[in-house]
């Protein structure tokens, strides 16, 4: 996890496409200029990254689902909760599902673990964008190698 690049995602343990599921694993780093001002002394890791941990899971299922025709792009967060602190070094599990794609639009659940416990939740609503460049297209099949998501499976 690299908070300060938004690359949140450490690697995909599970993706089913046929069930619209993903599992991924993230792991907080020890140290992020992040800390530093949240909060001074008493480093935590922001709600808002937490719901861009969900954010990316359910994400790169939703591309998998669309055969990576287009970038979701995050348009709404809806019921998000954030139940419990998480703290430099915790290793985090997050799982998403999709529960309705079609018309450019795509809805997913997702939640998030540390150490069996619940840490958060949100319902959460993508755009399907055209690919603002081909470079930027390259880059995530980059970016999927590195994270263990089967990109080239999917894509049409």
């Amino acid at each position: 996890m690299r908070l300060e690049y938004f690359q949140m995602i450490d690697r995909f343990v599970d993706v089913n496409v046929g069930e619209r599921v993903a599992r991924a694993i993230c792991t907080v780093p020890l140290q992020s200029p992040v800390f530093e001002g949240h909060f001074p002394g008493y480093p935590l890791m922001p709600g808002v990254l937490l719901i861009e941990c969900m954010a990316q899971t359910t994400g790169w299922l939703v591309s998998a689902l669309t055969g990576f025709t287009g970038l979701p792009a995050l348009a709404g967060v809806k019921e998000g909760k954030i139940r419990n602190a998480v703290f430099p070094g915790d290793q985090l599990e997050f799982e998403g599902k999709v529960i309705h794609e079609g018309s450019g639009y795509a809805i997913g659940e997702a939640k998030g673990w540390c150490k069996g416990a619940a840490i958060c939740d949100a319902t959460l609503t993508y755009r399907i964008i055209p690919y603002p460049s081909p470079e930027l297209r390259a880059g995530l099949w980059e970016w999927a190698e590195r994270i263990n998501f089967p990109a080239k499976e999917f894509a049409k």
